[in-house]
């Protein structure tokens, strides 16, 4: 199946992108989504978690604790290669499982760390950057999180640079300081329309790439 590889920034909008997608039709598998299921209470990656951290790492309610774990591996990057040794393996399993189900005219996969995995270039058709400016990002998650800009900050420094996801970009959606969300809406319709119509010429032979 013809497949895009959808990124973008910490509060860039890739997740509203990705959503109406799915109302128009594509398959989509986030690979966020997995991974808060995975560590959600009763999950599959929560045993494994508590071994490598201890039970501080989970919640009374039996999830991970997002705010003790972004301070560890935001603080400690070997922390971090820990808990992506325990959380990537479980993810690419359910991630392969679900593209063996999906259907649509195309697969879309939310990866927010698409870039730097440097793993997805030979997995997808082609990479669509949801692009933003770094202060609008700011802005958006302090408004639906409550996390302060240094938080904010640590979690952009982490994250590939605007430029080094344009530069990996085959197709970009912007969705700026001056874009609405009607404006943005638009956008990824048209950009839906051609991976549609790219989708089918894939199916009859004629592209993938390009």
């Amino acid at each position: 199946m013809f497949s895009i590889g959808l990124t973008g920034g910490i509060g860039s909008g890739k997740s509203m992108v990705a959503d109406w997608l799915a109302e128009w039709g594509a398959a989509v598998i986030d690979t966020d989504r997995i991974a808060h299921d995975l560590t959600a209470p009763g999950g599959a990656a929560i045993e494994a978690v508590r071994a490598a951290f201890g039970a501080q790492a989970i919640t009374p309610e039996g999830a991970l604790d997002r705010n003790w774990m972004r301070e560890r591996v935001f603080a400690d990057p070997d922390a971090r290669r820990q808990l992506e040794s325990v959380l990537h393996p479980l993810i690419d399993q359910a991630v392969r499982a679900q593209a063996e189900r999906a259907q649509g005219p195309y697969v879309v996969f939310v990866v927010p760390l698409l870039v730097e995995s440097g793993r997805w270039r030979d997995r997808v058709d082609r990479i669509c950057v949801v692009d933003c400016d770094p202060e609008t990002q700011i802005r958006r998650v302090q408004a639906r999180s409550g996390l302060t800009r240094d938080t904010i900050g640590r979690i952009m420094s982490a994250q590939a640079s605007r430029a080094d996801r344009l530069a990996a970009a085959d197709d970009v959606i912007v969705n700026d300081e001056s874009t609405d969300p009607g404006a943005l809406r638009r956008r990824a319709f048209q950009q839906h329309q051609r991976w549609c119509a790219r989708a089918t010429q894939s199916t009859d032979g004629h592209i993938t790439h390009g």
